[in-house]
């Protein structure tokens, strides 16, 4: 990639871009002898930090809450989402409801299809061992 982009600064008439190339690298890695090529390019570095190891800061220093903030935070959190929770409660058994009289409306008309195929099938066979005899 190095050196296609040397290429592109020269066909470009932008001249050699080295310098280009050098301010690019030593602006990834924030070294200057890496754009010299005596080390490599991408270099894993140790973080430097004054926290004990398995500490990580959540927020910065100036958004720090106060242990009271934080309980207050975590209540009011609670309660919102024991609120949702109830309205969510209240949606679900008005939804069964509406399911459950859905289903005996269905039931009643199944029951009166049932006795008027019922009445229906007792006529046929009336008319059916009247003609047989």
């Amino acid at each position: 990639m190095l050196a296609s982009l040397e290429q592109f600064m020269l066909s470009s008439g932008r001249g050699t871009g080295e310098s280009c190339v050098q301010k690019l690298i030593m602006a990834v890695t924030g070294d200057e002898t890496a754009a010299t090529g005596d080390m490599p390019a991408y270099q894993i570095r140790t973080p430097t930090t004054t926290l004990p190891q398995g500490v990580v800061m959540a927020a910065s220093p100036g958004t720090l809450h106060s242990p009271q903030q934080l309980a207050e935070e975590a209540t009011r959190k609670r309660e919102l989402r024991l609120m949702k929770n109830r309205e969510a409660a209240r949606e679900c058994r008005r939804k069964k409801k509406e399911y459950v009289k859905c289903l005996e409306n269905r039931v009643a008309v199944l029951e009166n299809q049932n006795k008027t195929l019922i009445e229906e099938l007792k006529a046929l066979k009336d008319l059916y061992c009247h003609k047989a005899e």
